[in-house]
């Protein structure tokens, strides 16, 4: 970054720290604002992470711009109320997140060799370790994977920590084996016993997400593309029933194929460049 970009960057920075304590002013203030704490900010925070992955996934600059705006100044919340209780500010945030940055990247920092991603992960994956203990969290393998995290990447994160001390399926046959069981426990459940049908479907989730992992493959990822995929088709289907004047409800199974069938060769054929 040049200098003039840094000190445009320190500007507009040092404005939106403005922007966030007239915003909270006990007296000027936002009545929304001031009423906020960590607990009512929170769903904001997560909801604005996934709208910048959203931005990312449909390649669209300018809206990767607007919600990277909506995720920093959910940062910029946070810090100012904890400036409030006098727990930490912006500086502080920022500060501390440089120094765990410098602290895991000796290679970069310091004089350390690390060669590859695979050796970074390691390390980072053993100073993390490290500064759990340092702390006195050493209690569990499994400490501190996100209570927050969306269950399916939640699930891949557990397994994850639970292969590191050798709890793990061999390779992905042995998941892809797993799921068969679990498919034929749910298939054995009788009708009326939706506690333990909701209980055997949660292994079946389970282990799928974990076969992801093994055939490295994002879950989480994966299924958002499946959903974005599902509803892009679906929005095509709908629009072929207007065009064609027909009445969704009143379709028959064959005739929702038949329209699903056709979205889906017509949007192969416009990937593959065939005119």
């Amino acid at each position: 970054m040049s200098d003039e970009a840094d000190a445009k960057a320190q500007r507009s920075l040092a404005r939106l720290l403005g922007v966030m304590r007239r915003l909270r002013d006990p007296a000027h203030g936002c009545p929304w604002d001031r009423e906020q704490d960590f607990a009512s900010i929170a769903p904001y925070t997560i909801e604005e992470a996934y709208e910048v992955a959203e931005a990312i996934a449909q390649g669209e600059p300018g809206a990767l711009e607007g919600e990277l705006g909506d995720l920093l100044f959910q940062v910029v919340f946070h810090a100012q109320m904890g400036a409030e209780r006098q727990w930490f500010d912006f500086a502080s945030v920022a500060e501390s997140i440089a120094n765990k940055l410098t602290e895991r990247h000796p290679h970069v920092f310091a004089d350390a060799r690390i060669e590859s991603t695979a050796e970074q992960n390691r390390a980072w994956e053993e100073h993390k370790a490290r500064e759990r203990a340092a702390k006195g969290e050493r209690s569990s393998e499994l400490a501190d994977v996100p209570l927050a995290l969306p269950a399916l990447a939640r699930a891949a994160k557990l397994g994850k920590r639970a292969g590191r001390v050798g709890f793990d399926w061999p390779d992905a046959r042995g998941v892809r084996a797993k799921i068969d069981e679990e498919l034929g426990e749910i298939e054995a459940v009788a009708d009326g016993e939706s506690a333990r049908r909701a209980e055997e479907l949660g292994d079946l989730l389970f282990a799928v997400a974990n076969w992801a992992r093994h055939l490295e493959v994002d879950p989480e990822e994966s299924l958002r593309l499946a959903n974005a995929k599902f509803e892009r088709r679906f929005r095509a289907m709908e629009k072929l029933a207007a065009e064609r004047a027909l009445v969704l409800k009143t379709l028959t199974p064959a005739a929702w194929d038949a329209l699903w069938n056709e979205v889906k060769t017509a949007e192969k054929t416009s990937e593959s460049g065939v005119q």
